[in-house]
């Protein structure tokens, strides 16, 4: 009588409610701007590609930091411009970065863009670009 409805494609790594601290390396590796720059970035990257761009997490507090999610261990393999910071598993520390579930409140985080199925990370060669072209202009 009644179909049941597959649940939409959800990653492991997104919590069911709030948000939570997953530990960069394992599950993505992220790319860390701040201030105008990552709004900048985060603008020109969803025009680039139509509004789907894959994860990207913004603090809506504090120092108001935007974390653009690659898939793991890629983040190292690009030259990234000075005030970038990746946090990946290879750099020798520990780094955590908060995730908001994908609906409900998850304050003090947000998605600026959710990851797809068609589209689980942000392509690490195209943000690099963007950044290029955002800091150089």
């Amino acid at each position: 009588m009644y179909e049941r409805i597959a649940a939409p494609w959800i990653p492991t790594w997104i919590p069911a409610s709030g948000h939570a601290l997953r530990h960069a390396g394992i599950h993505f590796d992220a790319v860390r701007l701040r201030g105008a720059v990552s709004e900048r970035a985060a603008r020109e990257l969803l025009l680039a590609t139509g509004f789907a761009a894959g994860p990207v997490v913004q603090e809506i507090a504090g120092e108001r930091n935007m974390y653009f999610l690659l898939p793991p261990d890629t983040a190292s393999g690009f030259r990234w411009p000075p005030g970038v910071r990746t946090l990946t598993r290879g750099d020798g520390r520990r780094a955590y970065v908060g995730v908001p579930a994908l609906s409900g409140v998850t304050w003090p985080l947000v998605w600026r863009s959710e990851p797809s199925a068609g589209v689980p990370f942000v392509r690490g060669e195209l943000l690099r670009e963007v950044v290029g072209r955002v800091r150089a202009g």
